[in-house]
């Protein structure tokens, strides 16, 4: 089955075409609502089926989807959710079917496979009122490329590790805690800002400074969010979410640059013992994303600080990755993978899957 897949960006649909072996045909990145998506798909070969990833499956949507009308509808009526990333899944999603409404379309969600995790990983310690009227509870994200991820993994060792905690560490950044496949515990909560420090956003900060800011700054909510999704984390810190420019700053004595990446390191380490408490061991810890792939320093740094739990890079092969690569220094007790970020594999699966039950 052919597959196209389609991820909606913040201005742009990137599009990828896989054969029925999973071999790329096609890629593209357009503007959803220019003529340029017409002319991409007009001159493709026409796919079985679209795949798409949407951000947010809430509470009903724990497997991808087939949509209709219905499904539609649920997905918009979750734009409270995911108010910054919903409504461009959805453009996406419209733009596409307008072209090709004949080809059947599936909904693969990021959420999705964090579903598993256990309620006292899910819940938060407020009102039960709220929980129960708005949904309230720990979600997760990113969780396509933490699957794919983790899935992979098991594949790269023999035999496959039982336990591991997938990092995706990209402008945004998570972790996943797995045990045989499944999802237990992950560091993104209710929303994207929940747990590391990100390119531009914050990640876990007091509620209580968010009240703070609001009731003595005179901050709206709208100002608040503002300065946490798209002004903190490391440009907040050191002028710039470009980990190359801060890692190059930091070498030549920047002050600011040596703050940003003790701090990212900090709040990284310590949310994969974290997930390694969650699993009670740890068998594997594998780096995805553009960061977690193309950045040696923040895996060396990493594994120096997570020494106590048996991680240890190789650190010639840590230097020179390429593609999916193993980078477990000599005698360690837990396996370090590279993998690389395959969103669009996930996606192809997931649609398969749906067309198939």
């Amino acid at each position: 089955m052919r597959v196209l897949v389609v991820n909606a960006g913040s201005s742009s649909l990137k599009l990828r075409l896989l054969d029925a072996d999973d071999r790329v045909e096609r890629t593209a990145d357009v503007e959803p609502d220019a003529g340029r998506l017409g002319d991409v798909l007009a001159d493709w070969p026409t796919p079985d089926a679209v795949g798409h990833r949407v951000v947010h499956g809430g509470t009903r949507f724990t497997e991808p989807v087939v949509l209709d009308d219905l499904v539609r509808q649920a997905l918009a009526d979750l734009t409270a959710l995911a108010p910054l990333h919903q409504p461009k899944s959805l453009a996406g999603l419209d733009a596409v079917q307008r072209l090709l409404p004949d080809v059947p379309a599936v909904a693969c969600f990021d959420t999705a496979f964090h579903t598993t995790i256990p309620a006292a990983a899910a819940t938060y310690a407020v009102p039960k009122r709220w929980r129960d009227r708005y949904a309230i509870r720990r979600y997760g994200f990113h969780g396509l490329s933490h699957a794919y991820c983790a899935r992979r993994a098991a594949e790269l060792v023999s035999p496959g590790p039982r336990l591991v905690v997938t990092c995706h560490l990209g402008a945004g950044a998570s972790l996943a805690a797995v045990a045989d496949g499944r999802a237990v515990d992950t560091t993104m909560g209710f929303t994207p800002l929940e747990g590391l420090v990100m390119a531009t956003r914050s990640g876990t900060v007091d509620p209580g400074l968010v009240l703070w800011l609001e009731e003595h700054e005179r901050l709206s909510p709208h100002e608040v969010a503002t300065a946490l999704e798209r002004e903190s984390g490391l440009t907040a810190l050191a002028g710039t979410g470009d980990l190359r420019e801060i890692d190059a700053a930091a070498a030549k004595g920047d002050p600011d640059a040596v703050l940003a990446l003790d701090v990212y390191t900090h709040r990284l380490v310590a949310g994969v013992a974290a997930m390694a408490a969650a699993l009670g061991g740890l068998d594997a810890l594998a780096f995805t994303g553009g960061v977690g792939e193309n950045s040696a320093s923040v895996r060396r740094r990493a594994a120096e600080r997570l020494a106590f739990l048996g991680v240890e890079v190789d650190p010639d092969r840590n230097e020179h990755v390429a593609g999916d690569t193993d980078v477990t220094g000599r005698g360690a007790r837990v396996r370090t993978l590279v993998v690389t970020a395959r969103e669009d594999l996930e996606i192809a699966r997931g649609t398969r899957a749906a067309l198939r039950a």
